[in-house]
């Protein structure tokens, strides 16, 4: 799915710092991370000491699972979101672990040159289509199937204190996103989840994700490994 060229965004440009994984973050999804590399060691620490603003920076998913260390453009998925620091707190060998939550979605225009040691990016900030009538039956409808594929997905996979449903107060236009929180959908897909500009398409695309997978997990009493372990996977497989 790519985003239309004229899909709604503020159109100004920002500077913003990149932190580059193998996983996709939402928004209002929290995202802890173990933070080892000096280069993201000072990211932490510059957000920490308001060196860059707002305690925000940006996550944006790696295109290839064996490509770790990012230095052009095209090894990125172009739509990321900004991580908002929650927590920090130094561990005893120079790093720090921190606790973020998703916020404000942007798309990724090119690497820029940056006297820091991380990346930073020239960005713009993705807005929904203004179409979504957050009361109207289309809408309210939508979310039900979402919520109802949701449940079926949680209740085959995880035990009952595993996973709670979402407030019934989430807003409309952000239940797609905490929903598939819950749940083990493949990179690309949570990418073209976050990429997705319409929110009455988003809830129907993760309605139909959720179900799809309900059935998966049902059928083969199993659920997939995480994308961010697969590389432990294949390094304990070498060793044996």
């Amino acid at each position: 799915m790519r985003v239309p060229a004229d899909s709604p965004s503020d159109r100004s440009r920002e500077q913003l710092p990149l932190f580059p994984l193998h996983t996709v973050l939402l928004p209002g999804v929290h995202l802890p991370l173990h933070v080892f590399e000096p280069r993201y060691r000072q990211l932490v620490d510059d957000v920490v000491h308001g060196v860059v603003p707002d305690r925000e920076f940006g996550v944006i998913a790696i295109r290839n699972a064996l490509v770790s260390d990012v230095d052009r453009v095209g090894q990125l998925h172009p739509v990321g979101c900004t991580a908002r620091l929650r927590e920090v707190s130094a561990t005893s060998s120079g790093g720090f672990d921190i606790v973020t939550t998703g916020s404000r979605r942007f798309l990724l225009h090119e690497l820029t040159p940056s006297d820091t040691p991380y990346l930073m990016g020239e960005v713009e900030w993705l807005r929904d289509e203004p179409t979504l009538d957050h009361d109207g039956t289309t809408a309210q409808t939508l979310a039900e199937a979402a919520r109802t594929a949701h449940e079926r997905y949680c209740d085959a996979a995880w035990h009952d204190d595993d996973w709670s449903a979402p407030s019934t107060s989430t807003d409309v236009a952000d239940l797609a996103y905490l929903l598939a929180a819950d749940c083990l959908l493949p990179l690309a897909e949570q990418q073209a989840l976050l990429r997705q500009t319409d929110p009455l398409h988003r809830l129907r695309l993760v309605t139909a994700l959720l179900s799809r997978e309900a059935g998966f997990v049902s059928a083969l009493r199993a659920v997939p490994v995480p994308h961010e372990q697969l590389d432990d996977i294949s390094a304990a497989a070498k060793l044996n």
